[in-house]
């Protein structure tokens, strides 16, 4: 593995000078893990097949899992789509909103799209990343990129290129660092329907921004809440995002969030379970409040002000920390999953707690 480093806020020809070696491995089918705005993705050639099926290789990924598509502009579009096909004007509102931006949205695919990247679908996710430096890789490479997450299957995706490289340095050619990833969650994936738009993932498009803007009712699929058959989009149909511990969640009412993790981490005798060695992630004013101590390798104290927000960037990190730190348990304070980035970031715990989500004091 061969590591380039790049400033995020370099000038667009200074970028590309950096980025011209890693755009030509990614040419000639090489794997190349890069930063975006959401997280790591690990990128191949979306014409290649055999570059694609290298990152299933590499992160052990399930073959029915699809992919998404990078672009570097609006032009490449149209070498991913049906010959015939026209964007709709829901289509184009979306994309002159969000795009560069963590919106993918599914369209028909084109003859030249490598199969792996939609397995058993005749659709494909797109999306243009809103960052730099994944932009300038993509027009260095001169090609659309598949690029999921750049981690072992089922584990904490990254958001900086030491956690890529902790996972994957033997399996790819080039790793980007670009420093750590703004959003921390993936890009929100959508089908556009005739009637309705269907969010298959939710993530840094929230169902409210997506609302604000087309004038058609934005749903939530049901596959969501229950996985089943060929997922469409990543992330529906697996275990993901999780670290070796188990991950354990509660959000509602404050006192009842305390008094769910004073019990789990305690036996009748109110003495620490010996074998436990539990993690928390929570508001830094709820840890002090309730006077919650643990070891700083274990301990998530977030700003309390947009603690959602803060739980989605800082989420993955902390997970993998805790490993390092060999923790046994993470106890999670959870947010309200129907409202804005929540619904991400409680769709990527309930993955990673494998349904261990609880809602308290109501």
């Amino acid at each position: 593995m061969r590591r380039c480093f790049v400033n995020p806020n370099d000038d667009p020809d200074a970028l590309a000078k950096s980025l011209a070696d890693p755009g030509m491995s990614l040419r000639q089918g090489g794997l190349v893990a890069f930063p975006t705005e959401t997280v790591y993705g690990l990128g191949a050639n979306a014409f290649d097949e055999t570059a694609v099926c290298r990152i299933f290789a590499a992160k052990r990924r399930p073959v029915d899992n699809p992919l998404i598509v990078h672009i570097a502009s609006l032009n490449d579009l149209d070498g991913l789509l049906p010959s015939d096909y026209r964007l709709g004007g829901t289509e184009r509102r979306l994309i002159d909103q969000f795009w560069p931006g963590p919106l993918t949205i599914l369209f028909p695919a084109g003859e030249h799209i490598a199969p792996s990247v939609h397995p058993g679908r005749d659709l494909v996710g797109v999306r243009m990343p809103q960052g730099a430096v994944a932009r300038a890789l993509i027009a260095q490479a001169q090609v659309p990129v598949a690029a999921p997450s750049a981690n072992v299957s089922g584990k904490p995706s990254p958001t900086t290129a030491d956690d890529v490289a902790e996972d994957l340095a033997e399996h790819i050619d080039w790793l980007v660092d670009g420093g750590e990833c703004a959003l921390g969650v993936e890009s929100t994936v959508l089908l556009v329907e005739e009637e309705r738009a269907v969010i298959l993932r939710p993530g840094g498009v929230t169902q409210e921004m997506l609302a604000s803007v087309i004038d058609i009712p934005v749903v939530f699929d049901r596959h969501l809440f229950d996985p089943a058959g060929a997922p469409l989009a990543p992330g529906m149909k697996y275990r993901h995002y999780a670290p070796d511990a188990k991950v354990h969640v509660w959000w509602g009412e404050e006192e009842a969030i305390y008094a769910a993790m004073r019990e789990f981490m305690l036996d009748e005798d109110g003495r620490p379970w010996p074998q436990m060695r539990p993690a928390i992630i929570a508001p830094r004013d709820f840890l002090s409040r309730y006077e919650i101590h643990m070891p700083s390798d274990r301990l998530g104290a977030l700003p309390p002000d947009d603690y959602s927000a803060e739980l989605a960037r800082s989420l993955y990190q902390l997970l993998r920390r805790f490993d390092r730190a060999e923790a046994t348990d993470v106890l999670v304070y959870g947010v309200d999953p129907a409202h804005g980035i929540g619904t991400a970031v409680m769709n990527r715990l309930q993955k990673a707690a494998e349904g261990r989500v609880v809602l308290v004091g109501y």
